[in-house]
């Protein structure tokens, strides 16, 4: 997988990427966006926000259960950093 880093925001906590290559395409995605976001909260902690927007070949249109599996593994790899960082 070759992901592009787009934009990088300390500021304003944002960061932006794109998938250009790889398995994860599919075969009938052209590329795919990623946007996070850091939204600080009032008590010390954080929000993530992201984003993801799928540039398909053509016509051709993302599967529901392909989207559902990225959310869960975006949401899972999340969870694995929040451990981690609670934890260290």
């Amino acid at each position: 997988m070759t992901v592009r880093t787009d934009a990088v925001n300390k500021e304003a906590l944002t960061y932006d990427s794109t998938v250009i290559d790889g398995d994860i395409l599919l075969g009938f995605i052209e590329s795919i966006e990623t946007h996070l976001v850091v939204v600080p909260t009032a008590d010390g902690g954080s929000i993530t926000k992201t984003t993801a927007i799928f540039h398909t070949k053509g016509d051709a249109v993302v599967p529901e259960e392909n989207i559902k599996f990225a959310d869960e593994q975006n949401t899972a790899l999340f969870k694995a950093i929040e451990a981690y960082l609670i934890a260290n």
